[in-house]
């Protein structure tokens, strides 16, 4: 079946609503505390696709999904919020709210890298906590500390799981949560039960949603910024040449519009050989289609996640190899920095470790996690001043300067989160 081909300010035939979702949502939080599950629930989509992911349980790699949210006319209160076009409660048929795009973090420990970079391109959290376990786990607090650090305002906290434990159980893990975020700039966020598993509660997730998390005012006459967060190549093994496609790249549209047909630049790019030096060259390519969800779109604007059809070779894309890249207008898009000079702010304690560790001052050749947009690199500390920390990259990283950087170090066989940094000219 053909797919027809939609601008994205067109309504949806059968929703009544733009086809690209209008917000994105990261969904955080320690691991098995059933975030996939959640999303699988309000979705109808499980995201663990990767056949690792599939084997050990676990989410790897980013995942997607659009949810549609509806409401019914005659209903009131959670109990009109549904994802169906026909209300669960009284049969009427509900009305749609607006489409949410959701990002399915990993949460184990040695994930945060990739979680990090799921939350730079999105708008609001939920935090799930499994009600059947101690509050804060060490990566309940870890993934906190980073949505603060990286500028997340609104979250909703998900108390899930309350199938497994008694109210009284049940109020006790709630008693945690609210002490875990005391003090924090989510003290007052919404803290709401649920199973997952049993589809328990979402109506009251999805009015949580709905009130604390509005759709932001984007400007689409700015330049095109797309944050790169995963590129793959599509094709499937033994294909005949002339039903090759070109790379993927999935990720989100900070401002702007791109359009099928634009040219567009990639940066940081690839990795060529020069004069026997590893050197970094931008990439041109044109985008061959724009997808959203289920449709093909010609053009998309900011807010939800995207996947941008190029004609790019597709062994240049496979295996996330473009991810953290920037993609925009030829000559439009910032800085590629090879070296970062960081206004450092630490923490008092390191993150996301079962002991209390008092986070020490960087030191001279450490490798630090450096975090940006949604690129991910190691940086060699050569250069120490006050507060001022200078890294040489072991992969450059295309931002702006000012952007914020979140800072992890090695503990252990961990990288633990200890501060953040803003990029600073030289």
């Amino acid at each position: 079946m053909t797919r027809k081909k939609k601008d994205e300010h067109q309504q949806d035939d059968q929703q009544g609503l733009p086809v690209q979702p209008l917000i994105n949502i990261c969904m955080v939080g320690h691991v098995d505390h059933g975030k996939t599950t959640l999303l699988e629930r309000l979705s109808g989509k499980w995201t663990d696709t990767h056949s690792e992911e599939l084997k050990r349980g676990i989410t790897i790699r980013l995942g997607y999904a659009d949810v549609t949210f509806r409401k019914c006319p005659k209903c009131k209160g959670a109990d009109a919020y549904t994802t169906k076009e026909t209300c669960q409660s009284c049969n009427e048929k509900s009305v749609p709210l607006r489409k949410v795009s959701f990002v399915d973090a990993p949460g184990h420990e040695s994930l945060m890298a990739t979680m990090l970079s799921g939350a730079t391109i999105t708008d609001g959290a939920l935090l799930l906590v499994a009600a059947n376990e101690q509050c804060p786990q060490p990566q309940t607090r870890e993934h906190l500390m980073a949505l603060q650090i990286i500028g997340i305002k609104n979250i909703v906290i998900v108390q899930n799981k309350i199938d497994l434990v008694n109210e009284e159980q049940a109020l006790k893990n709630y008693m945690q949560i609210k002490e875990f975020v005391k003090g924090t700039d989510f003290e007052n966020a919404p803290v709401v039960p649920i199973s997952a598993q049993h589809r328990v509660g979402l109506g009251h997730l999805m009015e949580a949603i709905d009130e604390i998390m509005p759709t932001p005012v984007r400007d689409p006459g700015k330049e095109p910024i797309m944050l790169v967060a995963r590129s793959f190549d599509i094709n499937k093994p033994g294909a005949s040449p002339e039903k090759l496609v070109g790379g993927v790249l999935g990720g989100s549209l900070k401002q702007g519009t791109l359009r099928v047909n634009d040219i567009v630049e990639i940066r940081p790019g690839r990795t060529v050989v020069e004069k026997n030096q590893q050197v970094w060259k931008p990439i041109t390519t044109k985008i061959i289609s724009l997808n959203s969800g289920s449709e093909t779109l010609e053009s998309v604007g900011p807010g939800g996640s995207i996947g941008v059809l190029t004609s790019l070779d597709p062994s240049i894309v496979k295996s996330d190899q473009l991810t953290g890249s920037l993609v925009g207008l030829p000559g439009k898009l910032p800085k590629v920095w090879n070296e970062l000079i960081l206004d450092v702010h630490l923490l008092q304690r390191v993150v996301g470790t079962k002991e209390e560790l008092t986070v020490e001052p960087i030191k001279m050749t450490e490798p630090l996690m450096l975090n940006v947009n949604s690129a991910a690199t190691v940086g060699f500390v050569v250069e120490l001043r006050k507060n001022k920390v200078k890294s040489r990259l072991k992969l450059p990283v295309c931002a702006d300067p000012g952007s914020r950087v979140t800072i992890s170090r090695r503990i252990g066989n961990r990288f633990r989160l200890i501060g953040y940094g803003e990029i600073m000219e030289k």
